[in-house]
């Protein structure tokens, strides 16, 4: 059985658009005279109140003060919603483990969305490879109504190597068993994705452009650079990690480089405006991360909530 598990902190507004897509397929099959009106809670025996169809949907609510729990208990039998008091995406990622029944198995942040038809799409791919550990949809994000430096600066983004190929930025990443052993072993991080995405060699990932995944990006420029520099802080931590478990050999990197701009200016010569955008955001961020890398503090999270409007 595939098994999702969504971590969810104060995604009231959110967290029900993704679940309806994720529910839709078994919605059309399902009896809505024999569904019972609301979701599993905490405390709910493993295996009860379930429906056989569709995956098995685990939200852990982590330190929420709004409905989320609601919205998502809202949805049906289908969806099982544990709560924890604890603000922390890791600790809600390894309870939902603990709650989760099989694999393959989806992790999926609450603001994306991502449909059945993908998911099927994700879990095809890791059981048509044996050697597939992981996996992740490609990505489609929507720049209407976003302020134009943030369309220019994702024009970009979109385009550059790393983002392409890695695993990382999408908001969902779809594991075998032993890919999730690999994670699972992953010390606490906040680029989390990241982390998970360079735990894998090239052959062992791979990016389902058959399976699409809407991630919504900041709509204000201040929030795109809030964004970048928890990318900074994060990236800054994930690296130390990295430094102290290679003892100096070489490790996978997904940062971008002045030969990477290069190439892609050379490529498509009228993304230059969008390249200096890029780059002023980069060295804002840099800037911005410098006292919490200083001060080692990897735990604060600067949300932006313009990406999660109506």
């Amino acid at each position: 059985m595939t098994s999702i598990v969504i971590p969810a902190h104060n995604e009231g507004r959110v967290i029900g658009r993704l679940l309806d897509a994720l529910l839709a397929d078994a919605d059309a099959d399902s009896d809505p005279r024999t569904d019972p009106p609301v979701g599993t809670r905490i405390g709910t025996p493993a295996g009860a109140d379930a429906s056989a169809d569709g995956p098995d949907i685990v939200v852990v609510c982590n330190g929420c003060t709004d409905d989320t729990a609601r919205v998502a208990a809202a949805r049906g039998s289908r969806v099982r919603v544990v709560e924890i008091p604890t603000p922390s995406k890791h600790t809600a990622l390894r309870v939902g483990d603990e709650h989760a029944r099989g694999f393959p198995r989806l992790y999926v942040d609450a603001d994306v969305v991502v449909g059945a038809a993908d998911v099927r799409a994700l879990t095809g791919a890791l059981a048509g490879s044996p050697g597939l550990l992981a996996a992740a949809p490609g990505r489609d994000i929507p720049l209407s109504g976003c302020a134009w430096p943030v369309r220019a600066y994702y024009r970009v983004w979109q385009r550059l190597p790393a983002v392409r190929e890695g695993l990382f930025g999408r908001g969902v990443i779809a594991v075998t068993e032993p890919g999730h052993a690999r994670i699972a072993a992953l010390p606490p991080l906040m680029a989390d994705d990241l982390a998970a995405s360079l735990a894998f060699g090239p052959g062992e990932r791979c990016v389902v452009e058959a399976a699409r995944v809407v991630v919504h990006p900041p709509r204000t420029w201040s929030d795109l650079v809030r964004r970048r520099i928890r990318a900074a802080t994060s990236s800054a931590e994930f690296e130390r990690f990295q430094v102290s478990q290679r003892a100096g050999a070489a490790a996978p990197s997904a940062r971008t480089g002045t030969s990477d701009l290069r190439a892609l200016l050379r490529e498509q010569p009228r993304l230059l405006p969008g390249v200096l955008v890029f780059v002023v955001a980069a060295l804002a961020a840099r800037r911005g991360s410098r006292k919490a890398i200083r001060n080692q503090d990897f735990s604060t999270w600067l949300r932006d909530e313009s990406s999660r409007q109506s």
